[in-house]
């Protein structure tokens, strides 16, 4: 891994840039609830697309593996920090089953995303 403490970072932000615009468009969530619902995984894709960017901005090597390795950090904080906030005492319950149809299918977007990226950078470097 070229940088563990930034991915840690920017796993960080790939989860709460989603969670900032959630929260401040949430009155749709009751009133307009198909559009929360395709609004929230554009959100998702655009901050996996910038914090995934800004990782591999001095990434030089093995950038395919990076791309791998860096999904599943994004993927793992997403999760953990959801679970989290959704356990059993917390106010935003959810039980598992809700959670990962609603919430937690939509982050495996993330090491998509992140795979397309290093192979994209791999593919762009091997042509040079």
């Amino acid at each position: 891994m070229h940088s563990l403490k930034k991915s840690i970072l920017l796993g960080f932000l790939v989860w709460l840039l989603p969670f900032v615009v959630a929260f401040l468009i949430y009155p749709i969530h009751e009133s307009h609830r198909p559009i929360f619902e395709s609004i929230m995984p554009l959100v998702i894709t655009i901050s996996a697309i910038i914090f995934t960017y800004l990782y591999f901005k001095n990434v030089d090597k093995n950038v395919k593996a990076e791309g791998a390795k860096l999904g599943i950090i994004f993927l793992l904080i997403s999760l953990i920090i959801d679970l989290i906030m959704f356990m059993p005492n917390s106010p935003m319950h959810m039980s598992l089953l809700d959670y990962v149809t609603d919430i937690g299918l939509t982050y495996l977007m993330i090491p998509v995303i992140t795979i397309g990226i290093g192979f994209s950078i791999d593919r762009e470097k091997n042509k040079k």
